[in-house]
């Protein structure tokens, strides 16, 4: 088994390589090779879909009587992985490319069609410019304008490019700053607009109610002193002379020494009553007030930002 391993094979001095049977194998012959699908194509019988780099077991022979440039051609023959249809595709040298011969259709192949459509277009004007001067100068003048507008947009796209180059980051910032610093200043000038007019609305409204409550109480105080007059007039006063003047006996005052603070002490029934009067008239009136100075010290309070629409109800 070692022989086989050898660099070199022992020839004996009478071998003839001559003499060795070569075998006749046909010239259309089939290999089998593993291969990988070129390009993406839909299969004509079952229209399933082979996408480019699937793997297949292909048949490979060399197509007769076809060559490029001393090239040979070879074919390759694939079964759908549906339906299990043949599908066969050649080499193609001149594109450096596959083509599809049987079976499919060849899908994405824009590019293809667009070169394909350029070099067509190419030839019908070489052949026209062969026969034709004057078609050849209008080219040309075409190719010159084409040119200069092709220049005229690069240059632009320079010019663009500098402009942008050449933007100062640091001053449109410093400029953004200084337009927020702006506004917050205008909004700050509008708070104390409007915190100006919250005071005069409130003031007013505090004046409004301080009158309105003090012509009530004086209302109320005259139509009590009214009310008392009119019945004394009618039926007259426990003291008086009146009808129930006769309904008292009056007792005799006892003489005794009286004090300096006895004045006080009689003249002290007359201002409590007095000051009850004045006191039922006067609390509703103080509570108001003390309920709408709370509100004006919360309102006003640097932690509330007031609009026109929080006072406007007031």
């Amino acid at each position: 088994m070692s022989e086989r391993k050898v660099l070199n094979k022992y020839y004996p001095p009478d071998f003839d390589p001559s003499k060795i049977p070569k075998l006749k194998l046909p010239k259309d012959r089939q290999y089998v090779v593993r291969l990988m699908a070129p390009f993406n194509m839909r299969c004509k019988t079952c229209g399933e879909y082979i996408y480019k780099g699937k793997k297949f077991n292909a048949r490979k022979e060399t197509v007769q009587n076809e060559t490029y440039m001393g090239l040979p051609i070879f074919r390759f023959y694939i079964k759908c992985t549906r339906c299990l249809a043949e599908i066969t595709f050649k080499t193609d040298p001149e594109n450096t490319d596959y083509a599809m011969e049987h079976g499919a259709t060849r899908n994405f192949q824009a590019e293809k069609l667009i070169e394909e459509e350029e070099k067509r277009i190419q030839q019908e004007r070489e052949e026209e410019e062969l026969n034709n001067p004057m078609k050849v100068l209008e080219n040309r003048t075409k190719d010159s304008k084409l040119e200069m507008e092709v220049l005229e947009n690069l240059q632009e796209l320079k010019e663009l490019n500098q402009r942008q180059a050449l933007v100062d980051f640091e001053g449109m910032i410093d400029q953004y700053r200084e337009m927020e610093k702006r506004e917050r200043e205008r909004e700050k000038e509008e708070d104390e607009r409007e915190m100006k007019i919250f005071y005069v609305l409130l003031t007013e409204k505090l004046w409004a109610v301080f009158s309105s409550s003090f012509l009530q109480g004086a209302s109320a105080g005259g139509a009590k002193k009214a009310k008392v007059e009119s019945w004394e007039r009618s039926v007259g006063t426990l003291g008086g002379k009146g009808a129930l003047g006769s309904l008292i006996v009056r007792k005799k005052p006892v003489m005794t020494v009286s004090k300096p603070s006895s004045v006080t002490e009689t003249a002290a029934p007359i201002s409590q009553t007095g000051n009850t009067s004045l006191s039922c008239t006067l609390w509703p009136l103080l509570f108001e007030v003390s309920g709408i100075l709370y509100l004006t010290f919360v309102f006003l309070s640097p932690n509330y930002v007031l609009r026109v629409g929080t006072c406007s109800h007031l």
